[in-house]
């Protein structure tokens, strides 16, 4: 009893840190392109091989200049991040994925190292849409990608 006497406090501290890492809504990032990337659509073929299946809205943006603006979800530590997913929610709401789907996510290959933010970024490149197996790999791909200041 002593013990949670003397935690409570501690508790009490880190409540405002902990409630301000929950997902806001004024947090989803939305625009046109990431309309775009929402249209994708999967085809389960087995239980291990699920694949893009892209409809003429989509591939016209294939192999063009496309931005968008999300929120960095490294694949490796370190503070400069050459690869790394863009979300259209922030790391924070990670903990709760699957519970109400996934958040829309794509690979961005960086033409220089990025530093890491918990803030929004606006990133441009050439958009590859690509037939590759969901379960193993990314097929929705930014490459040669720049940060827009």
């Amino acid at each position: 009893m002593k013990r949670l006497m003397l935690l409570l406090p501690v508790v009490f501290m880190l409540m405002p840190g902990l409630l301000k890492a929950q997902h806001k809504a004024t947090d989803q990032m939305d625009s046109f392109n990431w309309g775009i990337i929402g249209m994708v659509k999967f085809n389960q073929v087995s239980p291990t091989e699920i694949y893009p299946v892209y409809d003429e809205t989509v591939t016209r943006f294939n192999n063009r200049p496309f931005e968008l603006e999300g929120y960095m979800i490294p694949l490796k530590g370190g503070r400069k991040q050459n690869k790394f997913l863009l979300s259209t929610l922030p790391i924070n709401q990670c903990a709760f994925c699957g519970k109400n789907g996934n958040p829309i996510m794509i690979l961005i290959e960086m033409n220089d190292p990025a530093d890491f933010t918990f803030k929004t970024v606006r990133v441009k490149g050439t958009l590859k849409l690509e037939h590759k197996n969901v379960a193993v790999d990314i097929p929705v791909i930014l490459t040669n990608a720049s940060l827009d200041l």
